[in-house]
């Protein structure tokens, strides 16, 4: 069985190589992820539907080689939090942007159940405008 951190190092795994339906393969119908205000694709967004929709589709319709780099990963048990670092560059501009960020995974039931980032939104918008 997997443990909830092999979960999300999955996740972060299936994103690298950009397959978005291994990417949700253990993310919950009814998940609640955050993206957080300021941030282009911000809200809360329910079940993985709304999560592709309204997150990864703007993503990679909007910005050139957006990515995350993961330097760690921490198991809290039925937290995961991943610590990283955004790169891209913005469609519109060309402008490209690096920026830190947390994301913490809640799971359970080998399920990710929620999802909220933490991030310096103002290096996005730095790259956006």
């Amino acid at each position: 069985m997997k443990t909830n951190i092999d979960i999300v190092r999955a996740h972060y795994a299936a994103s690298a190589q950009g397959k978005v339906d291994a990417m949700m393969a253990d993310v919950s119908p009814q998940v609640r992820w955050t993206e957080m205000a300021g941030f282009p694709c911000a809200g809360t967004w329910v079940g993985p539907r709304e999560v592709v929709d309204n997150v990864f589709a703007v993503l990679g319709r909007d910005w050139i080689g957006y990515r995350f780099e993961l330097q760690n990963l921490i198991d809290g048990g039925d937290l995961v939090v991943g610590v990283g670092t955004y790169h891209g560059a913005f469609r519109t501009t060309g402008k490209k942007m690096q920026a830190r960020v947390a994301h913490v995974w809640k799971l359970e039931d080998g399920m990710i159940v929620a999802f909220e980032q933490f991030t310096d939104t103002l290096f996005v918008h730095q790259a956006m405008s």
